[in-house]
């Protein structure tokens, strides 16, 4: 059974996707033993506590540096014995050491086709306002392995999802999430689980 973590920021719409699917079977032969959030108010806490599931807060502001705070992640994600650390939506930057100790097990679903409307700076709504700006037909998402660089780990999985006229960066957002997002993200977990990458 693969232990898997995930690190979230907001509410956890990813989160959901990735519960659903173990309950549907479709993600199968893994478990979410942790959800990990720096956001005390982030509503992906309240859905893992709903599923029994152990729901902690670790914010880099709650620390006297930035060091001190990448320390307290490695050794709360060394607590949970985790098989793979699934990134849904964290918007705090990845330590090295983590990424060295954990290589090839820490994933992360971006909201563009990499890469395009990647990499600093692009996150959330921000990747859908800068598509519409560019006037491409086409964006998705991507489910990629997480390297020391932003957005930049070798690629697993990529869904398309066309532009529609008159899309607004929310509109966007949202027919991302469920035509793209909400599909590879799950699938990842489970070919990972299954030992299909």
């Amino acid at each position: 059974m693969l232990r898997v973590g995930v690190l979230v920021s907001g509410g956890g719409t990813n989160l959901q996707a990735i519960l659903d699917a173990i309950d549907a079977g479709t993600i199968r032969n893994a478990k979410v033993e942790v959800v990990i959030s720096n956001n005390a108010g982030a509503f992906a806490l309240e859905r893992a506590k709903k599923r029994g599931i152990p729901a902690e807060c670790l914010s880099p502001k709650d620390f006297a540096s930035r060091e001190e705070f990448n320390e307290a992640l490695v050794a709360k994600i060394d607590s949970y014995e985790l098989d793979l650390i699934v990134l849904a939506g964290y918007l705090v930057k990845i330590p090295a050491a983590m990424i060295e100790k954990y290589r090839d097990k820490i994933i992360n679903i971006h909201p563009s086709l990499i890469p395009s409307f990647c990499g600093v700076g692009f996150y959330g709504l921000k990747v859908h306002e800068a598509a519409l700006r560019r006037g491409v037909k086409i964006t998705g998402a991507t489910v990629h392995f997480v390297d020391e660089g932003m957005d930049s780990g070798p690629i697993i999985l990529q869904k398309a999802v066309e532009v529609e006229k008159g899309d607004t960066p929310e509109v966007l957002q949202r027919r991302v999430m469920e035509q793209a997002e909400w599909k590879i993200l799950p699938k990842a977990i489970d070919m990972i689980a299954n030992g299909e990458i």
